[in-house]
């Protein structure tokens, strides 16, 4: 997600704003320490201009980066 954000050119703070999301929560988000909704979920993808799928495979591969036994075991 950082690297969609970072590529839009938008600080944590922007995109926060544009989604109407606290701009901790959404730093918590990028770095795989906060849950997200299907709400939010939408509300950042529609932020960065990306469809909700491409944002939920990005969140995907960021918890398997962050938890590779977890991943594993879904094999």
């Amino acid at each position: 997600m950082r690297l969609l954000r970072a590529k839009r050119g938008l600080s944590q703070e922007a995109l926060a704003f544009e989604c109407n999301i606290n701009r901790t929560y959404l730093s918590a988000i990028e770095r795989s320490e906060r849950n997200v909704s299907i709400d939010n979920i939408a509300r950042i993808a529609k932020g960065l201009k990306v469809k909700s799928w491409r944002l939920l495979k990005v969140i995907e591969l960021a918890s398997e980066l962050q938890h590779p036994k977890d991943s594993l075991l879904t094999l």
